[in-house]
C-alpha cells in the first residue's frame, strides 16, 4: 500500500491529502488488502492517476468507492483500469450518481474483467438511461465470473428489467442479484420469472420494493428455492462424482497391478510349463531312445532266434539221419544213437525253453512299450489339463475385465474419454495376452502333433515288427517244409553213404558237441542281455516315477495358484458388488429427486397457469374498474363546473344584492 500512495503522489501533480491518508490507514495482508475511498470526492486527476496504477498492482482485493460524487470522464478512467488488473475481486460504486457513460463503461468492464465477483451499484442511476443499461446488461451477458450484483435505487423501469432477464439467460455464474427499490413493475417481474425457467445458477433474487404482485414474487421466490436445491444437489453429486472418481481411479490402479501380478503368474506359469515340456521332451527322447534300444535289442533277439530256429531244423536233420544211421548199426551203436538221440532231444528241449523265454521277453519288451504309451498318454492328458486351467484362467480374466468396464459405465458418465482409453488399453492388452496365449496354445498343440506323430511311428514300427516277425515264421515253416523234403532226399542217399558216412559218425559227433556248447554259450549271452534290459527298464521305471512326483508337485503348486487366484477374484467380485449396490442406492436417490423436481415443475407449471389466468382477470377488473374511475371523473368534473357556475351565480346574486343594500341606505341617509 505504501507503494501505491508513493506511486499516487508521484503521478498526482495536486494528490488530495485525504485520499494519501486513507491509502495510508488502509492496508492487510498482500493479496488481500483494501483500498476504501469511500465518502471522498475524487478528482478527475485522482481517478485518472488509480485508472493508471490498479491495472499493475497485484495487492490489492477489494476496492470502495462508495459516495465519492465520480463524473462521468473519472469513472471511465477508474474502470477502464479495472479492465485490465487481475486481483480486485469486489468493487463498491454506490451513491455516485452514475448515469450512461457509467453503464456504458461498467458493461466494457463485465466484458473484459475475469476477477471481479463482487459489484455494488446501489444508489445510481442506471436505468434511466436504456441505450447505456441495455450496454451494461450485455456485458453482463457475456461475463461468466460475476457472483454478486447490488442493482438496487437505481431506477430501472420494466425495460431495464427486460434486458436484464436477457442477460440472465446468457450468463452462467451470477449467484444474486438485488433489485429491491426500482420501478420494474408486473411486465419487468414476468420477464425476471421467465428468464428463471433457463437460469438455474441464481440462487437469491430480491424484488422488494418494485410494485411486483406477490405471486410473481413468491414465483420468483419458489424458482430461488429450486435452484438452490439443485445448486446443492449439484454440488453434492460433483462430490460423489469426484469421490467415485477417486474410487475408480484407485480400483483402476489396483485392477493394474492385479492384472500385472496375474500376467507375471502367467509368465511363471508358462516358463514353468515351457521348462515342464523342456524336461519332458528330453525324457520322452530318453524314452524314445529306450525304445529305440530295445528295438534293437528285439532284432538282435529275432536274428538270434531265426539262428537258433535254422540250428533246430539241422539238429532235427541230423538226428534223423543219425536215427536211420544207427538203426542199421550194431546194437552198441544202437545204444550211442540212442544216449545222443536223448542228448539232441535235451537240447531240443533247451531251444524251446530258449525260445519261450525270447518270447517272454517279447511280451514284457511290448508291454514295457505299451507302459512307456500309457506314459505319454498321461503326459498328454496332464498337458491338455494344463490347457483347460489356461484356458480357464484366460475366462476369468475377461469375466473380470468385462465387470470392470460395466461398473466404470455405470459409476462415471463424464469420463467416458478416459474410459474409452482404458478400455482401448486393455483391448490391447487382452490382444496382446490373447497372441502370446494362442502362440502357447500353438507351441503345444504343435509338441502334442509331434509326441502323436512319434507315438504312430512307433506304433508303425511295432506293427512292422509284428510283420516281420510273422514273415520270420512262414519262412521258417517253408523252410521246414524243404527240409522235410531234403531229408527225404537224405535218406535216400544215406542209405547209398552208409558205409562213407559210418567213418565220420564219430568226427560228426564231435561237431555237434561244440555246437552244442556254442549254443549254451548263446544262451547264457542272450541271459546277460535280458538281464541288463531289465537293469535298464528299472532304470526308466524310476525315472518315470520321478516324473510323475515332479508333475505332482507342480500340479500341487498351480492348485495352490488357482486357489489363491480364485480368493482374489472373490474379493474383487464383493467389492465390485457393494460398489455397484452403493451406485444403485444414489441413483435411485437421485431419479426419486429427479422425480420430485419434474412434480415441483409441474406443479409451477400449473401455479404459473393458474397466475396467469388470475393476472388476466385481475387486469380484466382493473380496466372496468379504471373506466368507472373515468366516469366518475368525469361526474366529479362536471359536478364541480355545476357548483361553480352555481357559486358564481350565488356571487353575483350577493354582489348585486350587497350593492343594493348600500345604495338603499346611501338613499336612506340623503
Amino acid at each position: 500500500m505504501d507503494e501505491l500512495r508513493r506511486a499516487y503522489a508521484r503521478l498526482c501533480a495536486a494528490p488530495q491529502d485525504a485520499v494519501l491518508r486513507r491509502m495510508r490507514d488502509s492496508g492487510g495482508e498482500p493479496g488481500r488488502a483494501r483500498l476504501d475511498l469511500a465518502e471522498q470526492s475524487l478528482s478527475l486527476e485522482t481517478c485518472g492517476a488509480l485508472g493508471r496504477l490498479l491495472p499493475g498492482n497485484a495487492h490489492l482485493a477489494e476496492v470502495a468507492l462508495g459516495d465519492c460524487g465520480l463524473s462521468e470522464d473519472g469513472v471511465k478512467l477508474l474502470l477502464h483500469g479495472l479492465c485490465s488488473n487481475t486481483t480486485v475481486t469486489s468493487l463498491d460504486l454506490k451513491g455516485n450518481n452514475l448515469r450512461a457513460t457509467g453503464a456504458e463503461a461498467l458493461g466494457k468492464l463485465l466484458r473484459q474483467n475475469k476477477c471481479i465477483r463482487s459489484l455494488i451499484l446501489e444508489w445510481n442511476s442506471l436505468g434511466v438511461w436504456e441505450e447505456g443499461f441495455s450496454f451494461f446488461c450485455q456485458g453482463l451477458g457475456a461475463n461468466n465470473f460475476l457472483q454478486r450484483l447490488d442493482l438496487r435505487n437505481n431506477q430501472i423501469n420494466h425495460h431495464g428489467a427486460g434486458e436484464l432477464a436477457v442477460a440472465l439467460k446468457r450468463n452462467s455464474s451470477l449467484q444474486e442479484l438485488d433489485l429491491r427499490w426500482n420501478n420494474i413493475g408486473l411486465l419487468g417481474g414476468r420477464a425476471l420469472l421467465n428468464c428463471l425457467q433457463s437460469n438455474k445458477t441464481l440462487k437469491k433474487l430480491e424484488l422488494a420494493g418494485n410494485n411486483v404482485p406477490s405471486d410473481i414474487l413468491k414465483a420468483v421466490e419458489q424458482a430461488m428455492d429450486h435452484n438452490r436445491d439443485r445448486q446443492t444437489i449439484l454440488s453434492e453429486s460433483q462430490n460423489r462424482t469426484s469421490v467415485l472418481s477417486k474410487e475408480i481411479l484407485n480400483l483402476k490402479d489396483e485392477k493394474a497391478k492385479q492384472f500385472l501380478d496375474l500376467m507375471d503368474t502367467i509368465d511363471k506359469q508358462r516358463e514353468e510349463i515351457a521348462r515342464s515340456g523342456r524336461i519332458s521332451a528330453g525324457r520322452v527322447s530318453q524314452l524314445q531312445e529306450a525304445l529305440n534300444e530295445q528295438h534293437s535289442i528285439m532284432n538282435s533277439l529275432k536274428a538270434k532266434l531265426q539262428m537258433t530256429e535254422a540250428a533246430l531244423a539241422l539238429s532235427e536233420q541230423k538226428v534223423h539221419n543219425l536215427g536211420e544211421l544207427l538203426s542199421a548199426m550194431k546194437q552198441e551203436q544202437a545204444n550211442m544213437a540212442e544216449r545222443h538221440f536223448e542228448e539232441l532231444q535235451q537240447q531240443k528241449q533247451e531251444g524251446a525253453d530258449r525260445e519261450g523265454k525270447l518270447f517272454r521277453d517279447l511280451s514284457a519288451s511290448n508291454e514295457k512299450n505299451l507302459f512307456l504309451r500309457n506314459q505319454v498318454d498321461e503326459l498328454e492328458k496332464k498337458c491338455k489339463v494344463q490347457q483347460d486351467q489356461l484356458f480357464q484362467l484366460k475366462q476369468d480374466l475377461t469375466n473380470t475385465t468385462a465387470e470392470l468396464k460395466l461398473r466404470a459405465v455405470q459409476a462415471e458418465e463424464r469420463l467416458e474419454m478416459e474410459k474409452r482409453r482404458f478400455k482401448q488399453s486393455l483391448e490391447d492388452v487382452e490382444s496382446l495376452r490373447l497372441k502370446e496365449v494362442d502362440h502357447l496354445t500353438q507351441h503345444m498343440e504343435a509338441s502334442e502333433r509331434s509326441m502323436q506323430d512319434r507315438v504312430q511311428r512307433l506304433e508303425s514300427i511295432r506293427i512292422a515288427l509284428e510283420e516281420e516277425l510273422s514273415q520270420v515264421k512262414a519262412a521258417a515253416l517253408t523252410e521246414r517244409g524243404h527240409a522235410e523234403e531234403e531229408l527225404i532226399k537224405v535218406r535216400t542217399q544215406a542209405r547209398l553213404d552208409e558205409q562213407q558216412r559210418l567213418e565220420h559218425l564219430e568226427e560228426k559227433l564231435r561237431l555237434m558237441t561244440e555246437a552244442r556248447d556254442e549254443a549254451q554259450n548263446c544262451c547264457l549271452k542272450q541271459k546277460q542281455m535280458v538281464s541288463e534290459a531289465q537293469v535298464k527298464a528299472n532304470q526308466l521305471n524310476l525315472h518315470a516315477d520321478g516324473l510323475k512326483r515332479r508333475i505332482e508337485e507342480l500340479q500341487q503348486e498351480l492348485n495352490s495358484k488357482e486357489q489363491e487366484k480364485v480368493t482374489e477374484v472373490n474379493k474383487v467380485k464383493v467389492e465390485l458388488q457393494e460398489q455397484i449396490g452403493h451406485l444403485q442406492a444414489e441413483r435411485t436417490a437421485q431419479e426419486g429427486l429427479r422425480e420430485k423436481i419434474a412434480a415441483l415443475e409441474r406443479q409451477l407449471k400449473v401455479l404459473s397457469s393458474n397466475h396467469r389466468e388470475a393476472l388476466l382477470d385481475k387486469e380484466g377488473e382493473i380496466s372496468m374498474l379504471m373506466e368507472k374511475l373515468r366516469m366518475k371523473e368525469a361526474d366529479i368534473s362536471r359536478m364541480r363546473e355545476e357548483e361553480a357556475q352555481r357559486a358564481s351565480i350565488l356571487q353575483n346574486a350577493i354582489m348585486a344584492y350587497v350593492q343594493g343594500s348600500s345604495l338603499g341606505t346611501h338613499s336612506l341617509r340623503k
